[in-house]
Formats: C-alpha cells, sequence, structure tokens
C-alpha cells in the first residue's frame, strides 16, 4: 500500500462510502503480513516509493504465488517485479491476474486486471498496474558487451517498473570505443547512467569521464579465468579514477536500478 492507497482509503471512508471496520481491516495489515514463511512488507511503498521486490531464486512457484497474492491484496496500484524467475514461476503469477484489456472472466476466476511481463534474459517479472512516470529524466543503462546483456536487463527492467524513463544503449565497450562515442548526445542526455561491465571492468571510467552525471557501475561475472567470477571488474571499478563512479555488487542489476531510480527521483 503506497501513499495513493492509504489517501483513496481515507477519503472513502471520509465520505462514508466504507465502514471504519473495512478500513482498519485494509490498514491492519500494514505494516507487513505474515505469510508463515515471509513476512511481506506492504509498508515498503509508502515508506520508501516503491514496494517490496520478490527475489525468486531459492523459492517455489508457490511461495512466490502466494507472496504476490498478499501483494496484490494490499494494493491496486502500484507495479511488482519479482527477479531472478524462470518459467515455472511465471506459469504460477500467471494464475493470479488476468490480461488488463480482459473484462469477462469466468466464475470462480476472480483474478486481479493487469499486465503480466516476463524478461527471459534476466529472469524478470513484471505486474504492470500503473505507467506513471515519476523519475525526473532519463535513466540510461551500458553495456560493454552482449554477453552483459542479461544483468543490464534486470537494472533497465527495474528502472521502468519503478516509473522512470529509461533507454539502453549494448555492445560499446572499450575493445571498440567508437561505438560509444557515437551516443555522446544519448550520454550527455542521461540524469543517471548504468555502466554494466565484465572481463576488465574498463568501461564505467571511460563513460564517466565524458559526463556530469552519477554513473552506477555494475560489474558482471562475464570473463575469462582471471576474471575470478566479476571479481577483476568488481576491483577495477572500486578503483576508478573518474569520481562520479558508485559500484553495486557482482551481476547485481536490480540494485543498481534502484539506485538510479532513487537518484532519478531526488
Amino acid at each position: 500500500m503506497n501513499e495513493q492507497d492509504v489517501r483513496k482509503l481515507l477519503e472513502t471512508l471520509q465520505r462514508g462510502e466504507i465502514a471504519l471496520e473495512h478500513a482498519l481491516d485494509r490498514l491492519r495489515h500494514l505494516p507487513y503480513e505474515d505469510l508463515g514463511f515471509a513476512k511481506i512488507d506492504h509498508h515498503r511503498a509508502l515508506r520508501q516509493g516503491y514496494p517490496e521486490v520478490v527475489f525468486a531464486r531459492g523459492k517455489t512457484p508457490k511461495q512466490v504465488a502466494e507472496i504476490v497474492r498478499g501483494m496484490l491484496r494490499a494494493s491496486a496500484s502500484h507495479n511488482i517485479l519479482i527477479t531472478r524467475a524462470d518459467r515455472n514461476i511465471l506459469a504460477a503469477v500467471k494464475r493470479l491476474v488476468r490480461p488488463a484489456a480482459r473484462r469477462n472472466v469466468p466464475r470462480g476466476k476472480s483474478r486481479v486486471s493487469a499486465n503480466v511481463e516476463f524478461h527471459e534474459l534476466s529472469g524478470a517479472i513484471v505486474i504492470e498496474r500503473s505507467r506513471a512516470v515519476h523519475g525526473k529524466g532519463l535513466i540510461l543503462v551500458v553495456t560493454a558487451g552482449t554477453s552483459d546483456i542479461p544483468v543490464a536487463e534486470e537494472a533497465l527492467v527495474t528502472a521502468r517498473a519503478m516509473g522512470n524513463r529509461a533507454e539502453a544503449i549494448y555492445d560499446v565497450g572499450v575493445a571498440g570505443l567508437h561505438r560509444l562515442l557515437e551516443h555522446r548526445q544519448k550520454l550527455a542526455e542521461a540524469r543517471v547512467i548504468v555502466c554494466v561491465a565484465g572481463m576488465e571492468g574498463a568501461l564505467p571510467s571511460v563513460v564517466a569521464g565524458m559526463v556530469a552525471a552519477p554513473v552506477i557501475a555494475v560489474p558482471t561475472s562475464t570473463g575469462y579465468g582471471a576474471s575470478f567470477g566479476g571479481i577483476a571488474a568488481l576491483l577495477a571499478m572500486l578503483n576508478s579514477c573518474a569520481s562520479n563512479v558508485s559500484v553495486v555488487n557482482i551481476d547485481n542489476g536490480f540494485g543498481a536500478g534502484c539506485v538510479a531510480s532513487v537518484i532519478n527521483r531526488a
């Protein structure tokens, strides 16, 4: 439940359209809802501006579906993001939602109306119920190579689900800098840049040296043996001589997209 939901609930109560007990029942689960295996933080949207995100890896499809069901009950206005999911989890989630375009639902099959989109490369699922844009500018996601796209896609999907205008530029790494230079105008336009790179992790320093915007560097586990699963890229980014670079964890596209969204809303 976010601020908009609380306002609507209180206005409906004020107009006498619902009973006090009904309003109290809606608010009773606002701090969190205990499912036994999970505690859904319904207060997070009100506290931070965006609801809890479901990390699907390690959870069963049934567990993810129950968490999502609780989140759908709690609010009718915010998007729901599930990360690191697969098609089994997608199938379980889809059973809870009917396409937004459909009006007639068979008896006994009452479901929430929303659009469900699965991004297979990153494993991200978005249950879209709002297309409102809250961010003040463009979030640009840039990758060094094609192999970095799954992590970049997670950042891109996260930024968009959180109400931002976000675009991507792929495969512009330091092995051919002329490819990056063609996009100087778009780089200058961005309010925040997420820069995703594996191997030696050099691209964020180059990009940051070209722009005034903050650059969120994302090391990926892409690379040969001496890249040590992304540690080489991580250390290179942490040691960047560009002062406008900050770094998230290896393969953490979600974290980068979330931080970019917070910056873009500020």
